[in-house]
């Protein structure tokens, strides 16, 4: 049998498979708490200087600023303030030039050497790197180990996302995906109410750092992905590991037996990489635009997370408003995406134009509606969060339909890939609101537009709901993995091109 059939007789998700689920979903928490760390670490709280001299140096300044907020951050502890405030932001970007460095080094080299020690190494240097964070004696150490947290904490958890799909069957990669992405949404509520009762930068980074030593613990004795295994023609292994599953699941009286996979790797012949992206034509199309899809997400997501009516109040409560109106998407994306009717692409592209609609339309509000005034039900913050929470759910799609779109050989490195792309993306999102001095709507027009675009290109991509998934490179050129244009086909020729593979088979 396939690897397919195979994770069907131990059980797609059994008990087993549920356990390691959740484990990984919850990594995603100590995800969010590393990603949201800046905002609160970098906060910078109300000061007054209490001299009428001219101060002329950032030395003479230092002696004269009174902060009026009890808490601690590096903007009050190393004085970040006024021409040196931009160091703040300066940490925070690289720690998503981080992100980017570490989606481009993991995807290929978890392909290479495999899912499991690729992980636990990024996730055992995330701890360490991050412990350095909270003892860094000086800026110029604590920006270092951002970038160095961004690297191995992008990596790591882009290896545990394509962990978590490959050890349960195709028909719940939907479900972990947006299970995975809904748990950091609340991981962003749940940093907020940590850092609300942890004032001390330093005990808030530790604290937020200390349970990857915990999933370091528990990630030790999972075994190697299955499809990974299958995929590199390690099949003797790939059995070992699926029994266990079965065991673990209470199938002991299973007895799984694969059958070779095609395109698997011999000896002498090179290993699957990033130039695969672009030798073949049908790989080639699907990663140009998977990239600008992904980037689309990433400016529009942040974009608006800056942009969405600049929420005065409480901090605290903001982090987790930004965090909690993702939360809704989430049982949307699950309903949808599943259904024969609207599926990935149908269902990625209707939230991608709605988010583009909704950013368009801030341009025809009445004047007197477009202020901040949240009494209102319809201004400019409520159509930004409604379009904060279609790109949420939007870039839930992506990261499950991306991993079908691609075979196992380089599904991490396809992942690696599109998710620089988003980085970059996350990069340039803070310098669109200053847009505003051109004109109040051009952030938005640049949101909608972007995401109409994005939307309109996802209608190129195959359909994958009730698709085989490829294992090899391949596996894309045989009836079963059609090319762009077949995949438009009727339900009805899909169907007799199924069932003609399975009796070849």
């Amino acid at each position: 049998m396939d690897i397919d059939g195979a994770m069907m007789s131990v059980g797609e998700f059994g008990r087993y498979q549920k356990r390691l689920t959740v484990t990984f979903v919850l990594l995603q928490v100590y995800v969010a708490c590393q990603s949201m760390l800046i905002v609160l670490v970098g906060a910078q709280p109300e000061y007054s200087v209490n001299t009428q001299e001219v101060i002329s140096t950032h030395e003479e300044l230092i002696k004269h600023v009174i902060f009026e907020e009890d808490i601690t951050s590096i903007a009050t502890e190393w004085y970040l303030i006024r021409q040196e405030a931009y160091k703040v932001n300066l940490a925070g970007s690289l720690f998503f030039v981080g992100l980017l460095i570490g989606n481009i080094l993991f995807g290929p080299l978890s392909d290479r050497f495999g899912r499991k020690p690729i992980f636990l190494t990024g996730l055992f240097l995330d701890v360490v790197f991050g412990f350095i964070t909270a003892v860094a004696p000086n800026y110029e150490i604590f920006a270092v180990t951002r970038l160095l947290v961004g690297l191995v904490n992008g990596g790591m958890s882009l290896v545990a996302f394509v962990l978590t799909q490959e050890f349960v069957g195709k028909s719940y990669w939907a479900l972990t995906g947006s299970l995975t992405n809904l748990v950091f949404a609340i991981g962003i509520a749940a940093f907020s109410v940590i850092g609300y009762y942890i004032r001390d930068w330093r005990t808030l980074a530790a604290v937020a750092n200390c349970p990857g030593v915990l999933f370091f613990l528990l990630f030790i004795p999972i075994p190697e992905s299955p499809r990974w295994l299958y995929s590199h023609g390690k099949t003797e292994e790939a059995e070992e590991v699926l029994q266990y599953i079965a065991q673990r699941n209470g199938n002991e009286k299973i007895f799984v037996q694969l059958k070779p996979c095609a395109g698997t790797l011999k000896t002498g012949h090179s290993a699957h990489g990033m130039m695969d992206l672009v030798r073949y034509p049908a790989l080639r199309w699907r990663t140009a635009i998977l990239m600008y899809v992904w980037y689309v997400c990433s400016l529009v997501y942040y974009g608006l997370t800056l942009n969405a009516g600049d929420l005065k109040g409480n901090r605290y409560l903001n982090i987790a408003l930004y965090g909690l109106v993702e939360v809704p998407a989430f049982p949307l994306c699950l309903y949808f995406i599943d259904k024969s009717w609207s599926g990935r692409r149908k269902t990625m592209t209707a939230f991608l134009l709605f988010a583009g609609v909704a950013c368009i339309s801030t341009m025809f509000l009445p004047r007197h509606l477009a202020g901040l005034d949240m009494g209102f039900l319809l201004n400019v913050t409520s159509l930004a969060l409604c379009g904060k929470l279609a790109v949420s759910a939007a870039f839930n799609i992506v990261y499950v339909f991306t991993a079908e779109l691609y075979p196992t050989v380089i599904r991490n490195a396809g992942l690696g890939i599109c998710s620089m792309s988003c980085r970059v993306g996350g990069i340039l999102a803070p310098f669109v609101p200053s847009l505003k001095s051109l004109n109040p709507s051009m952030p938005f027009i640049v949101f909608g537009i972007a995401g109409m675009s994005g939307g309109l290109l996802g209608l190129l991509l195959p359909e994958t709901l009730n698709k085989p998934i490829a294992e090899s490179i391949e596996d894309l050129h045989t009836p079963a993995y059609q090319n762009l244009e077949d995949k438009r086909k009727k339900g009805v020729e899909s169907q007799g091109i199924t069932q003609s593979r399975r009796s070849e088979a």
